[in-house]
């Protein structure tokens, strides 16, 4: 999976994002009202709608950066704030193509943005959760790769070992990231929340999926879409 991805993909995944997150607004409003505001659904679904009018504004080369400042303007409650955090740090890292190892520092890169504005960590029953195991997946799938050893030369001991650029599609890239993602927000239901307003509910937000963690599986589910229609990478 050494190719440059194009151009356009941040722009795809974003369109794809728009089109699940509508897809799913009515069961991530229904997880939300469980443990939150019961607007989580809506709330995405809207400022995904303002998303895509933005980007028909706008360069691909700036579409991250001008959908992360979308969200921040244009959804209310903390999803805003935090998906544009995510968006925008990435972008800003990103250049107009990158190397599926170096979209998936920018994506690392974002997480972390999340993290320091949340003031959370994986384990708080939060969107991190589901976003934390996906750039794992993202870094372990795209960094180099030990196969096995050749022979040492006479004198020496053991193998030698030569590192590779990981030689997975980028649909099987993402698709490993999407499975953990949903995994990892699967993981949420038995846990006790400690940060947002589900922490307000002590015992009783225990037993329900976090809305923020469900939805983040659906962008990262998103990416293994567009990489699958685009023909794998």
């Amino acid at each position: 999976m050494g190719t440059l991805m194009r151009a356009g993909f941040p722009a795809a995944w974003l369109a794809e994002c728009a089109r699940v997150v509508a897809a799913e607004r009515e069961r991530l409003t229904a997880l939300d009202a469980a443990i939150g505001d019961a607007d989580h659904g809506a709330n995405l679904d809207r400022g995904f709608a303002e998303v895509r009018r933005a980007l028909a504004a706008a360069p691909e080369a700036d579409a991250l950066v001008t959908a992360g400042t979308t969200l921040i303007r244009k959804v209310g409650g903390a999803s805003g704030p935090l998906y544009g955090s995510l968006l925008r740090a990435m972008g800003a890292a990103l250049g107009a193509q990158a190397s599926p190892a170096e979209f998936a520092a920018a994506f690392t890169t974002g997480v972390e943005a999340v993290a320091r504005l949340g003031r959370s960590a994986e384990g708080d029953k939060t969107m991190l959760d589901a976003l934390w195991p996906a750039a794992r997946a993202l870094t372990d799938a795209t960094g180099p790769q030990a196969p096995s050893g050749l022979p040492a030369p006479p004198g020496l001991s053991g193998s030698l070992e030569f590192p590779e650029i990981s030689r997975l599609s980028a649909a099987e890239v993402f698709g490993r990231a999407a499975t953990a993602a949903r995994a990892g927000a699967a993981a949420t239901v038995p846990m006790l929340a400690r940060k947002g307003r589900a922490s307000y509910l002590g015992e009783r937000s225990v037993g329900h999926e976090d809305p923020g963690a469900a939805s983040s599986a659906l962008l990262v589910g998103a990416l293994e879409t567009v990489a699958d229609e685009w023909g794998g990478g």
